[in-house]
């Protein structure tokens, strides 16, 4: 996102020499980017724990004319942790309302103009109302018309911002993060779900894929996964996996089941591979985006036709983070997300927000495809777990990654991880995804495996086991305090 911005300016300023754009962000060289400090930089972009590091560390970082501090996507910094690392930013630039700094640097010593904070995001939330209490003093409010925006604050919350911390204080439930915000998003997005069952989740999503580009080959989609051990094995899978299923003996030549590029982006990646996945897909014009919620935000992916979320996002907010990457500037897009049948109340919690999704025609799409030369006919098949297409996708694919040893760590590795963040989920939403109502063979074949990793099965049942124990012995406890009495 840093490079995005700083690559915008530099094609903004090319005519006004003068003005020196420059970036400070984490998996760069320190000591070029000194260097640059040193020599000078009218626009900085900066993470905010690289940026504090140099406030602290770089004694040629002259800040003393600093005009303007503005905070981009402030609502998800925050969620990522860097709450302190802002603190500390706006204590040592002396622009902390009521901080240890007070004013002393808040005007700058050129001009002697005040310094000016600015707090961008969609979302509003009770984390931005704290930014907005210790960064801004007497803050206005700027927003787009209704027409225009993706998401939109009440009048009246607008308004709570404004009045500052005491009616907060007074009236929790009035917060700008209430759980029944309404979110407005593009008419011309056209959102729908489908409801798979576990095991076959990611024959649906190849079979998914695989319609798309046969009618239409030129195209961008981005589908988002919960982990970055998910996005490497199904980049390693869509990128490898090799099926003809209209062939008829096995001396028949394979072909790739998808042909279009296959890209992936996570935060784990090295920071020149992230960017040339971005610069790629930037350009492409049939590719595929495999990604965590790293490019949620702050990516603008021109012409991406669809968003596909095959693991849930949390909050509502994100879900509508996530769509905002397609239908942009007034065009077209789809985007669709995979539930399992005992998630799907998450479609009730959208609901809530002013978000309404339609169902996806999963059988229409199913019985498009040829088998052996035979055509399926809708109508037949109670449950997409038992669709001849569905069932032959599934024993090639498991029969793929049982004959490959990399591919079968990953695929391993992806398991773990997902069972961990399926188990993450907070507040209301852990109501909706259970981890007790997973059937953790089903899961493993959402991953290709024929069998379910021994030691996650394990683990699983042994903590299972503890907890009722532990539950058997409370109720124990109670029950003898109760005779005693």
């Amino acid at each position: 996102m840093e490079l995005l911005v700083y690559e915008i300016l530099e094609k903004l300023l090319h005519r006004f020499h003068w003005i020196v754009p420059g970036y400070v962000m984490g998996g760069e060289n320190r000591s070029k980017e000194k260097a640059r400090l040193r020599k000078g930089i009218s626009i900085l972009i900066a993470t905010p724990g690289r940026l504090l590091d140099h406030l602290k560390n770089t004694s040629s970082f002259l800040h003393t004319n600093l005009r303007w501090i503005v905070f981009d996507e402030a609502d998800r910094i925050l969620e990522l942790g860097f709450g302190k690392e802002i603190e500390e930013i706006l204590d040592l630039l002396g622009s902390r309302q009521n901080g240890a700094s007070g004013k002393q640097n808040a005007d700058s010593s050129i001009t002697g103009m005040p310094r000016q904070n600015l707090l961008l995001s969609a979302t509003l939330n009770d984390k931005v109302n704290q930014l907005a209490k210790i960064s801004l003093e007497n803050p206005v409010m700027i927003g787009l018309n209704d027409n225009k925006m993706l998401l939109n604050a009440t009048i009246e919350q607008s308004e709570r911002l404004l009045s500052g911390i005491d009616d907060e204080v007074e009236h929790p439930n009035k917060s700008l993060g209430s759980s029944v915000e309404e979110y407005k998003l593009p008419v011309q997005l056209v959102q729908r779900y489908v409801k798979v069952p576990c095991s076959t989740r990611l024959a649906v999503l190849l079979s998914t894929l695989k319609d798309r580009f046969d009618r239409e080959a030129s195209q961008k989609i981005v589908v988002f996964f919960s982990t970055c051990d998910a996005v490497d094995f199904h980049h390693s899978l869509l990128s490898e996996f090799k099926w003809s299923p209209c062939l008829q003996t096995e001396a028949e030549t394979k072909q790739m089941f998808l042909s279009c590029k296959i890209l992936r982006l996570h935060g784990n990646m090295k920071q020149e591979d992230r960017r040339a996945t971005f610069q790629t897909f930037k350009t492409e014009k049939s590719a595929i985006l495999l990604s965590t919620d790293i490019a949620a935000r702050g990516l603008d992916f021109p012409k991406v036709k669809c968003i596909i979320q095959y693991d849930s996002p949390g909050e509502a907010t994100e879900y509508v983070h996530r769509v905002g990457r397609t239908a942009r500037l007034g065009e077209r897009g789809d985007s669709l997300l995979f539930l399992q049948p005992i998630e799907m109340d998450y479609l009730q919690d959208l609901e809530k927000h002013g978000v309404s999704l339609s169902e996806y025609p999963l059988f229409k799409v199913l019985d498009s495809f040829q088998l052996y030369g035979q055509k399926h006919r809708g109508g037949r098949f109670v449950s997409a777990e038992w669709h001849p297409w569905l069932l032959a996708l599934q024993k090639e694919l498991e029969s793929f990654i049982f004959a490959q040893t990399k591919m079968k760590a990953l695929a391993k590795n992806a398991f773990c991880s997902w069972i961990r963040a399926y188990t993450a989920h907070r507040g209301e939403l852990k109501r909706i995804f259970m981890v007790k109502k997973l059937h953790l063979g089903h899961v493993a074949k959402s991953f290709a495996l024929k069998d379910t990793p021994s030691f996650v099965g394990k683990s699983f049942q042994s903590q299972t086991k503890k907890r009722k124990m532990d539950q058997k012995h409370k109720g124990m406890s109670k029950k003898r305090k109760i005779i005693r009495k």
